[in-house]
């Protein structure tokens, strides 16, 4: 069986103004008008591979790599070296609402995003309503995004992401959406797919969700690929470098 997704040899940098610039370099970018920068390697060489099904925590420190990650899988920005494959749907819930506009209607929004993720007119027809339905906004979903408030543009964002029926669900930090019986909602439709068979990519802070979600871990340092296994002995090894860093 093919994997879910698999990295091989990834490498990703960013190009970010530098804060500490040589005289002779500054001078130069003066001169010559050029803006002087300096690369910053967020993966460094990294390979591994998930299986369908199964549930995988991305642990580290700010900076770690973990969003650039999950933006390689979600294919929003491309490798500088090496392969990325995904084989399935991909859902991903990292900037919820990222790709809304705010001048057209939740409904209008909704098609758009549905589109966005591969879903044609007939099958977003046939789901359209199980999105409205989870939701849960009322007539608003007629109204222009504009007029939403934060929790009601999340839960359009949240409903439409969970309601097409992904292969891949990745998540980075989004799930204190809305009120809490709507988070309650949220992570129950997330279960949901795990108890399914579902492959769940997962950025958190919060170990009791990782825990519930995923079995295994891999941790990042700095764009490199500290340790991959269980997630008990990679949390421990993580959580224990945090304490000797502390200390």
């Amino acid at each position: 069986m093919s994997p879910a997704i698999e990295f091989q040899n990834v490498s990703k940098g960013f190009r970010r103004r530098s804060s500490r610039v040589l005289m002779r370099s500054l001078f130069k970018s003066l001169i010559l008008g050029r803006e002087t920068k300096e690369e910053f390697q967020a993966l460094k060489s990294i390979t591994f591979r998930i299986e369908p099904g199964e549930g995988v925590a991305i642990v580290g420190s700010n900076g770690a790599g973990k969003s650039t990650l999950l933006s390689l899988v979600a294919g929003l920005v491309p490798p500088d070296q090496g392969t990325v494959k995904v084989n399935g749907r991909i859902s991903p819930l990292l900037e919820l609402g990222s790709g809304f506009h705010p001048d057209l209607t939740g409904l209008e929004n909704l098609k758009m995003n549905a589109s966005l993720l591969g879903i044609n007119k007939k099958r977003f027809d046939q789901i359209r309503g199980d999105i409205i339905e989870f939701a849960d906004i009322g007539d608003f979903i007629y109204e222009p995004l504009r007029t939403y408030s934060t929790g009601m543009g999340m839960r359009l964002a949240f409903a439409v992401a969970v309601c097409v029926d992904p292969d891949i669900l990745l998540i980075d930090e989004v799930l204190a959406v809305g009120d809490k019986a709507f988070q309650a909602k949220c992570f129950e439709r997330i279960l949901d797919f795990k108890r399914r068979g579902k492959t769940i990519v997962c950025v958190s802070h919060a170990a009791g969700t990782v825990r519930e979600l995923c079995t295994r871990g891999i941790w990042l340092d700095h764009g490199d690929l500290m340790l991959d296994g269980p997630l008990s002995e990679v949390s421990a090894a993580y959580e224990g470098r945090l304490i000797r860093h502390a200390t």
